[in-house]
């Protein structure tokens, strides 16, 4: 087993990466460049150019084998030459995505190796590719493999062979307490493959170069996020990014909810990013006609909506995919910034008047830093594993609770109902929450429809609790443990926390209504009724006890065992969902809206001298907002508006529907 040792070694940090993104690095909008054979010089001249004179500072490369070597193996850089000087020539930043051969009609291009040969061959590929390119002064980083995160090539002997060595040295139990249950091999190895394969691809770039950044751009992340283990990637990497496609990767969503997607897609990455810089790697740039799940050409709105939730969730900047379209290829003609006739278009010159106005005030974005809130909607990749495995063996396409997906729609209806009275709020993994501070208090957590809490958390989310902070629990939340084995029988293992346990869930109906504290809450599929020990009834309904809160330690615990995440996502109602809790979320003191604005969002981050609040309006009349929580601080400018949106006062303001303001506060 030749490989134990790289598997051993995977979890060591790397030394000698060099990371050009740090805390106080330049914010940079770019587009990606797509070069391939056929185009002309002044093509890729004029390309970069218009890139410099627009205030674009980078770029990134699909560095295709395809197009560096020919049929007799025979290496030719010509065609990247000729980018990467003209990339010095005006001063632009570029990634370097490497590009293995792959078959024509792959569009996100090579993620694994089929087998040992191919993995030689990919070896060569980097060593020739990185060597020659390295020097450049345009040289900004390597991205190993696009959009990593693809299901595993099962039937693919390198694969085949790498996941019978990790079982060979990671027993899974088939039974616990003498009880069977699925194993979960396949997930457990995913999470492990991933970053190992990565890590290693990012050893063979260094073998040649230590001086550059080391990139990812993970995507489809609602879908997804089961394969993610952050915390791995972050040991090898200099800078975590992604990609957020409108047309392939916000399923869940409907068009006018784009950028409250493109919100949640932000918040995911900067959580797994942690104390990392983060950069989005890739936003939908133009039209798509054949490629994609969702036909859409983004507006021009909506390109100064994405970028500034983008730049305003604390990142370093964003690339457009792409600047040209290409020639040939599934997606040949389709997402570019500019038109046939190379002209830019309306959404390119949108990204370019944000791109000026933020190099105008580059040492205020530089400081920049995303106003830590303190209320927390977590996800279990568990979860979402126990959902898919139990989901197989039914075609149910009616109720989303049933389906692939419901775990993280539950957590994405308290993300839209808390985006839309303008909390700031992290989204993200339950392993990369930090649960060994002393003190939680005004500190929230929401559990929604999380069916599997693992029980490695137990003790984890009972002293958040006793430390002080509130957690909140909807739906089928710790029906299961790791394994899919019922929680729910016998001795509930949280029923100490969550101060009571579960007498049985009920179907009911696709939605139906729950009176919880006197407010009606849309409610999906199923009714949990409660056995109360220590809980103090909230809701009941025909006199059962249907919600309760409970008084642990320093903190509480809101129970609440029926689906109300996806009741508010599925109906759209969301208000409700926010009344029962009010008092909770504005204990937190966080900048927010006085009053509920449905389709209204903001986010805030941190300066050197202040905060800048993004505040966009998907509402289709114009808004008055009155904003809390900003009462240190004074409005010193408007940076950005696009429909005419004002400050009429210390803390109101108007905005106009599908506009885009940006405040710049100063402390008083």
């Amino acid at each position: 087993m030749k490989y134990i040792f790289l598997f051993s070694i995977l979890f060591l940090p790397l030394s000698g990466a060099f990371s050009q993104f740090n805390e106080n690095s330049p914010v940079m909008v770019g587009a990606e460049i797509l070069i391939e054979p056929g185009q002309s010089p002044e093509d890729v001249e004029h390309w970069f150019r218009l890139l410099k004179e627009n205030g674009f500072k980078i770029t990134r490369l699909r560095m295709f084998e395809d197009y560096m070597k020919d049929e007799y193996g025979n290496w030719d850089f010509s065609l990247f030459d000729r980018a990467f000087k003209a990339g010095d020539k005006y001063g632009i930043k570029i990634l370097g995505n490497l590009f293995p051969a792959t078959s024509f009609d792959d569009i996100g291009g090579f993620k694994f190796p089929r087998d040992e040969k191919h993995w030689n061959e990919i070896r060569e590929y980097i060593a020739k590719t990185v060597t020659h390119f390295k020097d450049y002064e345009s040289l900004f980083g390597w991205v190993p493999v696009n959009e990593p995160g693809a299901p595993l090539p099962w039937n693919q002997s390198y694969t085949k062979n790498k996941f019978e060595e990790w079982k060979a040295i990671t027993p899974l139990p088939a039974t616990t307490n003498g009880i069977r249950h699925f194993t979960f091999d396949r997930e457990k190895f995913t999470l492990f493959y991933h970053p190992w394969f990565l890590r290693i691809m990012t050893e063979e770039i260094q073998k040649y170069d230590t001086e550059h950044a080391i990139h990812l751009n993970p995507a489809e992340i609602f879908l997804q996020a089961e394969m993610y283990e952050f915390a791995d990637w972050r040991k090898f990497l200099t800078s975590l990014g992604g990609s957020a496609h409108a047309g392939w990767h916000f399923s869940y969503f409907i068009r006018e909810q784009f950028a409250m997607a493109m919100s949640a897609n932000a918040d995911f990455l900067r959580s797994g990013a942690k104390n990392l810089p983060w950069f989005m790697t890739e936003i939908q740039g133009g039209n798509n006609t054949y490629s994609a799940h969702t036909p859409m050409c983004p507006t021009a709105e909506e390109i100064a909506q994405w970028l500034w939730i983008v730049i305003g969730s604390g990142s370093k900047g964003a690339l457009f995919w792409c600047l040209n379209p290409r020639s040939s290829g599934v997606e040949a003609g389709e997402w570019a910034m500019l038109d046939f006739q190379n002209n830019p278009s309306d959404r390119f010159i949108t990204a370019a008047k944000i791109a000026q106005l933020v190099n105008d005030n580059e040492k205020l974005f530089s400081s920049t830093k995303y106003v830590n809130p303190n209320i927390n909607v977590l996800y279990v990749k568990e979860s979402m594993w126990v959902e898919e495995k139990l989901s197989r063996y039914i075609s149910d396409k009616q109720n989303d609770a049933r389906q692939k997906g419901g775990v993280i729609k539950s957590a994405l209806g308290y993300f839209e109902a808390l985006s839309q009275h303008g909390y700031n709020l992290n989204f993200g993994d339950i392993n990369d929450f930090d649960f060994d501070a002393e003190d939680y208090l005004n500190h929230i957590v929401i559990l929604s429809h999380q069916i599997s809490i693992p029980s490695k958390h137990w003790s984890n989310l009972d002293n958040f609790v006793k430390r002080g902070g509130t957690l909140i629990v909807d739906g089928l939340t710790g029906f299961y443990n790791e394994n899919a084995v019922c929680l729910m029988n016998n001795d509930f293992p949280l029923k100490n926390l969550f101060g009571g346990e579960v007498s049985e869930f009920k179907h009911v109906d696709k939605l139906f209504d729950l009176d919880v504290s006197g407010q009606k809450l849309k409610t999906h599929l199923w009714q949990g009724t409660i056995i109360p020990h220590t809980g103090t009834v909230i809701s009941r309904n025909n006199n059962q006890p249907t919600g309760i809160i409970n008084n642990y330690g320093k903190g509480k615990v809101f129970w609440i065992p029926s689906p109300l995440g996806l009741g508010a996502k599925i109906s759209k109602e969301y208000e409700p969902l926010l009344s029962i809790f009010e008092q909770e979320f504005d204990n937190t003191g966080a900048f927010r809206f006085k009053k509920f604005h449905e389709g209204v969002l903001m986010k805030n981050i941190e300066t050197s001298q202040g905060v800048i609040s993004v505040l966009i309006n998907k509402n289709k009349e114009k808004q008055t907002i009155e904003l809390i929580g900003f009462e240190k601080y004074k409005p010193h400018r408007m940076l950005f508006q696009d429909k005419g949106g004002e400050i009429v006062s210390q803390n109101k303001v108007y905005i106009y529907p599908e506009e885009t303001i940006v405040i710049d506060w100063r402390k008083k």
